[in-house]
């Protein structure tokens, strides 16, 4: 426990100083936040038009006492399609922006010097791979949703979980593979698999913890927002707004070029600003097999 929270902080330090020398990339997933609260709001105004989401509560609330009479709410095939296509709404939105923040990440770390306009433009040419991409991603965790809801005992959730976990290894590198060597967002999956077994084995788990550090974010940007609540509840609301969406910003973009240096580090090249005994250790391998390099 104590290894991955120094490891995360060394890391944070690192992506901190990159970060510092373009502070434009905090933008990015404050875009994609944006950008998903807006299609939240439009289906939710098409759900509310339809009924769809008069059926969905009353489904959930049938679920929750499935005992009680044994009758269930049928899902309208239209209800599905409209849950289905905000699912991949918000999921493409998300990568969009997060692209875009790895593509301009991957130029500073290179030597160049990025702009939002410059990572926009990366994201854009290749709209088609994202939108894939996005379908496959929304789809995959939709499913092990579903599953995992469907699951009444520990073991059962324990195994989806892990196959989530597996999932997620496997394409920890599909964004920067999509933008920088513009593959299939299916030859993004295997190119992602290759590069992380060859680069840190085949038995690994993560050294560091992105939750942790958004979790103190989160306090940090709250904290002060509850303080000026108290005081002025308009202007505590207000400044909520502006920490978190720092906070969101902030972390966010750390995270991004975090990615894009592991990524630089897999591909065999030294990324700027970064120690590269550090990124080898990102992920812990197990002492039976033999790392890649």
């Amino acid at each position: 426990m104590f290894h991955t929270i120094g490891h995360t902080f060394e890391l944070m330090k690192m992506s901190w100083r990159v970060l510092m020398k373009d502070k434009e990339l905090i933008w990015f997933p404050i875009f994609g936040v944006i950008g998903s609260l807006i299609i939240l709001g439009i289906f939710l105004a098409i759900g509310s038009a339809t009924g769809t989401i008069d059926r969905v509560q009353e489904m959930m609330e049938q679920q929750n006492n499935a005992q009680a009479a044994g009758q269930t709410q049928e899902a309208n095939p239209g209800d599905i399609v409209l849950l289905v296509l905000l699912y991949i709404s918000v999921y493409f939105v998300t990568i969009f922006f997060n692209s875009a923040l790895i593509a301009a990440a991957l130029q500073r770390l290179r030597g160049g010097d990025p702009n939002i306009s410059s990572g926009l433009a990366v994201a854009m040419q290749h709209i088609p791979q994202i939108l894939g991409w996005a379908i496959i991603s929304a789809s995959v965790g939709l499913l092990l949703q579903v599953l995992r809801s469907r699951q009444n005992n520990f073991l059962g959730r324990m195994v989806i979980d892990m196959i989530g976990g597996a999932w997620a290894f496997m394409t920890f590198f599909v964004v920067p593979v999509l933008v920088n060597e513009g593959k299939s967002p299916v030859g993004s999956i295997k190119r992602s698999a290759s590069m992380v077994r060859e680069t840190w084995g085949r038995q690994i788990t993560a050294s560091f913890g992105f939750q942790l550090v958004y979790l103190i974010a989160g306090v940090i940007a709250v904290v002060p927002a509850l303080l000026f609540f108290l005081i002025f509840p308009v202007l505590g609301i207000i400044v909520g707004v502006i920490t978190i969406s720092m906070a969101i910003g902030i972390v966010g973009a750390l995270e991004g070029i975090f990615k894009a240096a592991l990524y630089e580090y897999a591909l065999g090249e030294k990324p700027i600003e970064f120690n590269t005994e550090v990124l080898k250790g990102a992920y812990m391998t197990d002492l039976r097999v033999q790392p890649g390099r």
